[in-house]
């Protein structure tokens, strides 16, 4: 189970650019309050560029780690980008100016692990999460259990490592009919990459599934390590 959204985001790397519409938003809404202008990025989850396309500064290094080979595969090149196709929690850190992770940390299996590396190894942070918050009526309906972080622990786990500020945002994301919503979640690879429903159960959700639209609930965070 360990790596099952790597799997599917891989899968469906061709159509993932068509389908990205929220992560789009929440990478632009990232950058673009990153102020310090960092020279040395360390990007995790860097999937196929969104990050790097996005900075409006000079940098001197960019690395970018992704699990997913497919998706590294779309990566921009250039001459200071470096490239790490591995899993971002495995990854052996090297010291950065700013972290970077763009709706990619919501996967990791073991946050405060992973939280440990990045405060012994930067100055700065700046990370957008999902929260358990997306598909909220999606799991209400079919009595699942929601398997994104919470925003309320998520807070209390980075509070042990950094100074910081955050935001949580609630986006709408309009569809023409229900299968639509569907099948937008499978072909932007946010599923996590696990059948939780029967055939049946996933026909009968789509049958009564009650908006127009998939809610989608995200943490930005910018701050610095605490001293």
């Amino acid at each position: 189970m360990k790596h099952h959204h790597t799997n599917e985001f891989s899968k469906h790397a061709s159509s993932y650019q068509k389908h990205n519409i929220i992560q789009e938003k929440v990478v632009k809404k990232l950058i673009e309050n990153i102020h310090s202008n960092p020279k040395k990025i360390l990007d995790l989850g860097c999937g196929s560029g969104a990050v790097y396309q996005s900075t409006t500064w000079a940098v001197d290094q960019f690395i970018g780690v992704d699990k997913a080979t497919n998706m590294c595969e779309l990566h921009p090149r250039d001459k200071c980008i470096q490239l790490i196709n591995e899993d971002f929690e495995d990854l052996k850190f090297q010291k950065s100016d700013i972290v970077i992770s763009s709706s990619a940390l919501q996967w990791a299996r073991d946050l405060d692990s992973l939280f440990q590396k990045i405060y012994s190894n930067t100055d700065e942070i700046a990370f957008s999460i999902f929260c358990d918050g997306t598909f909220k009526t999606i799991y209400e309906v079919a009595n699942l259990k929601p398997f994104l972080p919470n925003s309320l622990e998520l807070l209390k786990l980075l509070n042990r490592y950094f100074e910081f500020k955050y935001e949580v945002i609630h986006y709408k994301l309009d569809f023409k009919d229900n299968l639509s919503k569907f099948r937008y979640i499978k072909n932007s690879g946010v599923s996590g990459g696990e059948r939780k429903l029967s055939f049946k159960d996933t026909k009968k959700l789509i049958a009564e599934y009650p908006h127009e639209y998939l809610e989608f609930e995200v943490m930005f965070v910018w701050g610095k390590v605490k001293s």
